[in-house]
């Protein structure tokens, strides 16, 4: 890659990105902890594993109530091994509200596109 490229504003673009992404999942994650938290908590009342967790950081400040949802998230989104360990009460998985359901998969595929362009920005940076 010439120093033309890498002094262009398609190369800002492409090195901000990520960052940009990150901020707006950020406050995405926000948008999720402080208004859609206790509904999904709700919607997971019998889930042995979400009870122990939101006894533990619901009422730990901002910071506690980002990680509970990434928790909800985690095992809404993948939802198998919480199942397997009795973790998980299935029927709540199966019946969990699907507007949040949608929510909770956004936040983890830009998430992943972070991830994802990260990497590649990365690689890129690497064969300056």
């Amino acid at each position: 890659m010439t120093e033309a490229f890498w002094s262009s504003w398609f190369a800002f673009a492409l090195l901000a990105g990520p960052i940009l992404l990150a901020v707006i999942t950020l406050a995405f994650s926000f948008y999720l902890s402080r208004f859609h938290l206790d509904a999904m908590i709700e919607a997971l009342k019998g889930s042995r594993y979400i009870a122990v967790w939101a006894t533990g950081l619901q009422n730990h400040g901002w910071f506690g109530r980002f990680m509970l949802t990434a928790k909800v998230s985690g095992m809404v989104t993948w939802p198998g091994p919480g199942i397997r360990a009795g973790e998980l009460d299935p029927d709540e998985i199966r019946n969990f509200p699907r507007y949040l359901k949608r929510l909770v998969v956004a936040e983890t595929v830009l998430h992943g596109v972070i991830l994802v362009w990260g990497v590649i920005v990365s690689v890129l940076l690497q064969l300056k």
